[in-house]
């Protein structure tokens, strides 16, 4: 890719992004959205979410690793267990943390 090109992918990009945030504040309360896609729209930061930690949790140097060497996964799931039992998200962030490092300097 030349540097024009990507100049023009960035620009393009900006565009894109200014627009569909923009439609939300110019349309917002003129559009109505089925009630339907309203209630799936409240999993959205959610699925986000999980999009963004799982390939961490799931991956050691850009290979999968679901094995029980996987101290991350280990740790992911105690908080993940934490959490639902608790719903205390600091704590869920210290336990997490705790066991993640317990696990490293016991190996």
């Amino acid at each position: 890719m030349s540097a024009l090109e990507i100049w023009i992918l960035i620009a393009l990009l900006t565009v894109m992004t200014i627009l569909t945030r923009a439609m939300f504040v110019m349309f917002g309360s003129h559009v109505a959205l089925p009630d339907r896609l309203q209630r799936a729209l409240r999993y959205a930061p959610g699925a986000a979410l999980v999009a963004i930690i799982m390939p961490d949790l799931a991956t050691w140097q850009g290979h999968l690793v679901l094995g029980l060497d996987n101290y991350r996964l280990i740790a992911g799931v105690a908080a993940i267990a934490f959490y639902a039992a608790t719903r205390r998200m600091l704590a869920t962030i210290a336990l997490g943390m705790a066991i993640y490092t317990a696990l490293r300097l016991l190996a």
